[in-house]
C-alpha cells in the first residue's frame, strides 16, 4: 500500500537537519564537517549568484570568500539561526562589495554595465521558502487521514490516476473509491480550518 512519503518529498528538511548537526560539530573544532558544509552548499551557492552575476570566476572567488571569512569567524557562528539565510546573504554582500570594486576599477561607464536585479533572487527564495511550509502543512493534515483515504486522495490528486485505476491499485469498487475520496476531502476540510 502507499504510504504518505510518495508526496513530493523537499530536499530542505534532510539538508537543514544535517546543516545543523554539521555546524554544530564545525564550531566545536571539527575541520571534518566544515568540508562537508561546504561540499552541501556550494552548488546552491553557485545557482544563486549565477542569478546575481554572469562573471563565474568572480562568483567562484565570492564563494570561496564567504567560506573562508566562515571558517575564521567560527566561533561566531553560534548566534546564526539560519545558515543557509546566512550564507545566502554573505554570498550577495560580497558580490555587490566586488562589483563595486570592479565599477571603480574599471573605464567602463556606469551606463554600459548589464546589471542583473537580486529582486527575483529574494522572491525565488523566498518562494521557495513558502513551498517547504505549504509541503510540510499538506503532510500535516493528510497524516490525519486513515491509510486507505490518504492512498485514495495521493493516487486520485496528487499521481492523477482515473477512478477505475484506483479501484484496480487498491482491490475496490468505483462507488467504493469515490466514497472513500469524498470522506477524505471532507476530512481534510476540516483539518485545514
Amino acid at each position: 500500500m502507499m504510504e504518505i512519503t510518495n508526496l513530493k518529498k523537499s530536499p530542505y528538511l534532510n539538508t537543514d537537519v544535517q546543516t545543523s548537526e554539521l555546524l554544530v560539530d564545525f564550531i566545536s573544532g571539527d575541520t571534518a564537517a566544515f568540508s562537508k558544509l561546504y561540499n552541501l552548499h556550494v552548488n546552491m551557492l553557485y545557482n544563486y549568484g549565477c542569478k546575481i552575476t554572469k562573471d563565474v570566476e568572480l562568483l567562484k572567488d565570492c564563494i570561496q570568500e564567504v567560506f573562508i571569512k566562515i571558517y575564521n569567524k567560527r566561533a561566531e557562528l553560534d548566534t546564526v539561526t539560519n545558515f543557509k539565510s546566512y550564507i545566502i546573504i554573505s554570498l550577495k554582500n560580497k558580490l555587490c562589495d566586488e562589483s563595486r570594486k570592479r565599477i571603480n576599477l574599471s573605464d567602463i561607464a556606469v551606463e554600459e554595465l548589464d546589471v542583473i536585479s537580486g529582486d527575483n533572487v529574494e522572491k525565488d527564495y523566498i518562494d521557495n521558502e513558502k513551498e517547504l511550509l505549504d509541503n510540510v502543512f499538506v503532510t500535516k493534515i493528510l497524516n490525519q487521514l486513515s491509510p486507505r483515504q490518504r492512498t485514495a486522495i495521493v493516487l486520485y490528486y496528487i499521481e492523477e490516476k482515473k477512478y477505475e485505476e484506483i479501484c484496480a491499485i487498491m482491490d475496490m469498487n468505483y462507488q467504493s473509491v469515490r466514497n472513500l475520496i469524498h470522506r477524505g476531502i471532507s476530512k481534510l476540510r476540516t483539518c485545514a480550518v
